[in-house]
């Protein structure tokens, strides 16, 4: 809540009202006030007044009345005097300073500028300024889960997400379009990775089992800075672009875990045709055949280990054996040295990168 607005009825009451009179926090700090000499100024004992449940406090000669933010007391107006008419102004000014909260509350509540600074829809130095206003603790560990549904998007979905996380002055969930969905949840300090690859998955079981929607789930890095959650937001989005390419078989994909397909993925279409030509100077990667390339990736899966790859693909040693000399005549790579094999597994991903079209966001 900006102080401005709370000094503007500060001032106004000051000309019907003779007498001093202004609002402070819940910390005890004066965030408005007739006298604006003490604006900012601690008044040290508020803390141990709120813990009072009493409506009225009197207390130093001022009279104090608390305003509550649902159950929780967000504020406490205070005018001079400890008599009854000291009381009735007390009041007046609760009531004037609850609408205009509650009116500031709903054109700015927290979601609203959460979402605006995931969006980049807020300048970057009104960002802290805001998030004081509105409550919102600067430094807290958050992540951002981007959820892409291919079925189309209800109000079930952003819902159902909602009911898993209803802390909703920590977690927020907003409807990005009719397809996605983002989720900002805070997060403990010390919290370990696959910690958040299993909340995706609470996400997409839930979804699932509930509404019979398939989903696939980018996350983002966690941040300690509110300003920062932009970034996670569109590593999210990354995430799930690139895991489209290289990660087809996952439902959850990290952008922590993206490993060079990231590093790829930022590269202009035209420099990786420059590298595929260089790279397949013999021959283009075309001219393997499916079960030329299921060898390739089982050799890879298994650490360029020619005995277990044979083993898995249920081929003898010697068959195995023709097959990476086949490739290296078509090619020109012999993916049995480690250099070669990182040249053409690179290769391969750049292609695969190639053909998926990929649209930069």
């Amino acid at each position: 809540m900006t102080s401005r607005l709370f000094q503007n009825i500060v001032h106004q009451m000051k000309d019907v009202i003779d007498r001093e009179l202004g609002v402070i926090d819940d910390t005890g700090l004066i965030v408005a006030c007739s006298d604006t000499m003490k604006n900012g100024e601690q008044i040290e004992e508020i803390p141990d007044m709120i813990e009072s449940t009493q409506d009225i406090l009197v207390y130093n000669g001022f009279t104090f009345q608390p305003v509550y933010d649902e159950t929780k007391i967000e504020y406490m107006v205070f005018v001079a005097g400890e008599d009854e008419i000291a009381k009735k102004y007390a009041s007046i000014l609760a009531i004037s300073i609850d609408n205009i909260k509650q009116y500031y509350d709903e054109k700015y509540d927290k979601a609203t500028f959460v979402k605006n600074v995931i969006l980049d829809n807020i300048l970057p130095g009104d960002i802290s300024v805001k998030a004081k206003e509105l409550h919102l603790p600067l430094e807290a560990h958050r992540v951002v889960f981007f959820i892409r549904t291919f079925d189309g998007n209800d109000v079930y979905v952003h819902d159902t997400i909602q009911n898993l996380f209803p802390a909703r002055n920590k977690d927020f969930v907003f409807v990005i379009d009719k397809h996605n969905i983002a989720l900002i949840k805070e997060v403990k300090s010390d919290l370990e990775h696959k910690e958040l690859e299993q909340i995706a998955k609470t996400i997409v079981d839930t979804l699932a089992t509930e509404l019979l929607v398939k989903v696939y789930v980018g996350i983002g890095t966690v941040v300690n800075h509110i300003r920062d959650l932009a970034k996670s937001y569109k590593e999210a989005r990354v995430a799930l672009e690139v895991g489209k390419v290289f990660e087809t078989e996952n439902y959850i994909i990290s952008y922590d875990n993206l490993g060079i397909g990231r590093l790829i993925y930022q590269l202009p279409t035209t420099l990786c045709e420059l590298f595929l030509a260089e790279v397949f100077k013999k021959g283009s990667i075309d001219d393997l055949d499916e079960e030329t390339l299921q060898t390739i990736n089982k050799f890879f899966e298994n650490n360029l280990n020619v005995s277990e790859t044979s083993r898995q693909l249920y081929v003898h040693r010697n068959t195995l054996v023709y097959r990476l000399d086949k490739i290296q005549k078509i090619t020109g790579l012999d993916l049995r040295v480690f250099d070669h094999a990182i040249i053409f597994k690179v290769a391969m991903m750049v292609k695969r990168y190639l053909d998926s079209n990929p649209i930069k966001i």
